[in-house]
């Protein structure tokens, strides 16, 4: 019935065909009703064959640990941390040959279940079932349908040059090692480590010492078929090891089965859904890629710092110890799109570690900009920065390592990047706006100012009155040139803010007053002549030579935010959007965020499927970049798009579908600022149901979802009108109350009210394909 009433709203909509009373609605009883599991299962990834390579490997992690799962040598799983620094060691690969059987089965079927975050198998007989514990540090393995007189074996193995201490004794097995960061520009001396621990419950278990690097449990399965390995790998920093393991494998057997369940259950509870639907399936395609970026960013980012850096999804990473970037450091640029489509699905928790990496360390990098930027105060943030707030780059392709944010190191992709703290101070304000916590901004305003004033530090009066930064970096684009599009656009938009932020805490005075001096001194944005119209670029220096391949003009569009889909520069944004120079280039292209911004439709969906079709490769949705691991970055450019096209709220006016693509249908929750949050219905590019969800009291703003027809807000259970737009208003203003849900509609409706039907979903069944693309094997 559900799915009836689905079709019959699309056919109506398609063929203007039906009543008002055939339009159906989501929103009923105060609730916008989905099926939250079978939404979020309809980006299961479905396996109709064995994943044997390890490119093929399922992601799965508590955010604090993260395996790599695939069907080699019947199963193997990799354990990563991000906590193993500087080269983010694997604690080791596990092994399980006793599920060859299963995996050669003729009747093989797997699937990453997302909504319970289980990686499950079954195939002549047998079961296995992967998944690891929320709260401890332990991945669990079930099997059923093992032969139970046939032993079973279970390998923890690490590899050259690794040195582990190898310990077996009463069934349980163990590889422990620890080092020190010295060995790198920049080490912080600190011990580091990895652990890993195995065991089993079934008859019989023995451990043994294989080699070096490799050691091995032996055991019968239970009387019924049935086992469970237990693999442990928690934050390791020395001591006794074998005390550790058994201590916290004896913890992990009393955890509920269910409880990794329950987390993720909650999880998506709260977060903000969507379900999309197109005629050619490349909506739904990006539903998926959304919904793994969603999991793959919890199962990554519970720790102190991010689990992902230069763009890579190290946690669950298969190549063993193969890093192609310096894993020691953190690219901001690689970071922003994760810590923004977070945002928009509510997941604010997720961005704890983003903030923390940066908060953590503004003594260290405070410390480092007076020694690397002759004396100056406050905080040059490095674009790339090692863990422990310095500005190295460690790559080992590198000849000797980069240096950012310092007026010593020659010129450089980063060497002179000085926009990467206004642009985190934006973020931290985004972050607050969005949860209204206090306390929050309390504790990473320091970030804020530092910024602020290292930016008021380097800028120089011209001859002109206005403020110059030279030499400066266009990011990565251009070298020392002359007033980067990048600085401008960082003070324009940080500045305001950072104010603001000063006020609401009433603190810094005299730092306000700077700022709101600087202001007018700010440089405009630099322009040039490209396909004979004027369009932003990169520097002053418009004939600097070109170092990477990014759209810098494009940055007051996304993420400063400073040129919108309506307004006096909306025009220039276009044209530098229609004429940037590199189109749908590198798999963190923000092409597509940048077109939502800019209200282009067709060029967020033309942006999305043809960065999907160039860059994503793996099974898992992950994508592929330079070298052989799995990079997230891309997914989360999906996943920051889809939210904007469907609802923006940057400057005190809730947009509604400001850039959704004509012919695309979605069911979608996108959390806004001041803890509130939008629930829509669009209909082949048109919105049918609007409700707006308040998280606080106060006045909001809406613009029109139906530009030139009366609008009207009603409060949802009492119906009574709230606001109203006449065709000729294009803004409705109205005042709302926390808790509270406003649905936005046409006044003049034309008959009955929607039917009400929730919005349901079905566990994918099948890999899903967009082109030569696919999520799945087939």
């Amino acid at each position: 019935m559900k799915r009836t009433a689905t079709f019959t709203l699309i056919a109506c909509l398609v063929t203007s065909a039906c009543a008002a009373a055939d339009i159906t609605t989501a929103w009923h009883d105060q609730r916008f009703n989905a099926d939250v599991s079978g939404v979020v299962g309809r980006s299961d990834i479905v396996l109709g064959h064995a994943n044997l390579r390890a490119d093929e490997a399922m992601p799965l992690g508590n955010g604090r640990l993260g395996l790599a799962a695939w069907s080699q040598d019947g199963l193997t799983l990799q354990l990563n941390r991000a906590d193993t620094l500087p080269g983010r060691l694997s604690p080791g690969q596990v092994l399980l040959p006793g599920l060859k059987r299963l995996v050669d089965a003729p009747d093989y079927a797997g699937r990453l279940d997302l909504h319970d975050g289980e990686f499950r198998e079954s195939g002549a007989g047998m079961q296995a079932t992967v998944y690891v514990q929320p709260d401890t540090d332990v991945a669990v393995i079930d099997v059923h349908g093992a032969d139970p007189d046939a032993r079973q074996s279970v390998l923890l193995q690490l590899w050259q040059p690794r040195q582990p201490q190898t310990i077996a004794q009463q069934g349980l097995a163990a590889l422990a090692e620890t080092w020190k960061d010295t060995g790198e520009a920049g080490a912080s001396g600190q011990t580091f480590g990895s652990l890993a621990a195995i065991t089993a419950l079934a008859r019989d278990v023995r451990g043994q010492v294989q080699g070096p690097q490799t050691v091995a449990l032996s055991f019968k399965p239970n009387a019924d078929g049935s086992f469970r390995v237990l693999v442990a790998a928690p934050a390791w920093k020395g001591g006794d090891a074998m005390r550790s393991a058994r201590r916290l494998l004896a913890d992990a057997g009393g955890v509920p089965d269910t409880a990794h369940r329950d987390w993720w259950s909650a999880f998506w509870r709260r977060a903000g859904l969507m379900k999309l639907t197109s005629a050619d399936g490349s909506a739904e395609y990006m539903e998926n890629l959304r919904a793994i970026d969603l999991y793959a960013t919890a199962a990554e980012s519970r720790g102190p710092l991010p689990g992902s850096q230069a763009g890579i999804a190290d946690l669950f990473s298969s190549t063993r110890d193969q890093h192609r970037w310096s894993p020691s450091a953190y690219w901001h640029w690689n970071l922003r799109m994760q810590v923004a489509a977070n945002l928009g699905a509510g997941l604010y928790e997720l961005n704890t570690p983003y903030f923390n990496l940066y908060r953590s360390n503004l003594t260290s990098i405070e410390a480092w900009t007076r020694a690397q930027m002759d004396g100056r105060p406050g905080a040059c943030v490095p674009e790339t920065m090692r863990f422990n707030g310095r500005g190295y780059e460690n790559a080992n392709w590198l000849k000797q390592p980069g240096v950012n944010c310092s007026t010593k190191s020659p010129p450089y992709y980063n060497a002179r990047t000085l926009s990467t703290g206004a642009e985190i101070s934006l973020w931290i304000w985004q972050q607050y706006l969005a949860t209204q916590d206090r306390a929050f901004l309390a504790a990473n305003y320091p970030v804020m100012a530092a910024s602020a004033r290292f930016l008021l530090a380097y800028a120089r009066p011209g001859a002109d009155g206005l403020l110059h930064t030279f030499p400066s970096n266009a990011h990565e684009t251009q070298w020392d040139v002359h007033d980067p599009t990048t600085d401008i656009a960082a003070m324009k938009a940080a500045f305001p803010v950072i104010i603001e932020a000063a006020q609401t805490l009433h603190t810094d005075a005299a730092l306000i007053a700077e700022l709101q001096k600087a202001l007018p001194k700010i440089p405009a944005l630099p322009l040039q002549k490209s396909g004979g119209d004027d369009v932003i670029g990169p520097s002053y220096d418009a004939g600097a030579e070109i170092q990477n391949t990014e759209n810098i003009g494009l940055e007051p569009v996304w993420p400063y935010a400073l040129i919108g889909d309506s307004g006096p520069q909306h025009a220039l944004g276009v044209q530098t959007y229609m004429q940037r120079p590199n189109k749908f280039e590198n798999d963190w292209s923000y092409d597509p965020l940048q077109a939502a911004h800019l209200g282009l439709a067709d060029e967020v969906r033309t942006a999305l499927l043809t960065l999907t079709g160039k860059y994503q490769k793996y099974l898992s949705g992950f994508s592929g970049f330079t070298g052989n691991e799995f990079y997230v970055e891309q997914m989360g450019v999906v996943a920051a798009t889809l939210q904007d096209a469907l609802a923006q709220d940057h400057d005190g006016l809730i947009r509604i579908a400001p850039a959704w693509p004509k012919g695309w249908n979605a069911d979608a929750t996108v959390y806004i600022q001041q803890r509130s949050k939008v629930d829509l219905q669009i209909r082949d590019g048109v919105p049918n149901t609007v409700v707006i969800e308040a998280g606080t009291d106060g006045r909001i703003a809406v613009r029109n979802p139906w530009p030139g027809q009366a609008t009207e807000a009603v409060a949802s259970g009492s119906g009574t009108r709230v606001a109203e737009a006449d065709g000729h208003d294009d803004v409705l203003r109205l005042s709302v109350q926390a808790g509270k849900a406003y649905l936005i509609r046409r006044v003049d409706r034309s008959g009955a009210e929607p039917v009400y039907t929730a919005i349901d979903g079905t566990a994918a069944s099948k890999p899903k394909t967009l082109g030569a693309r696919r999520i799945g094997l087939p």
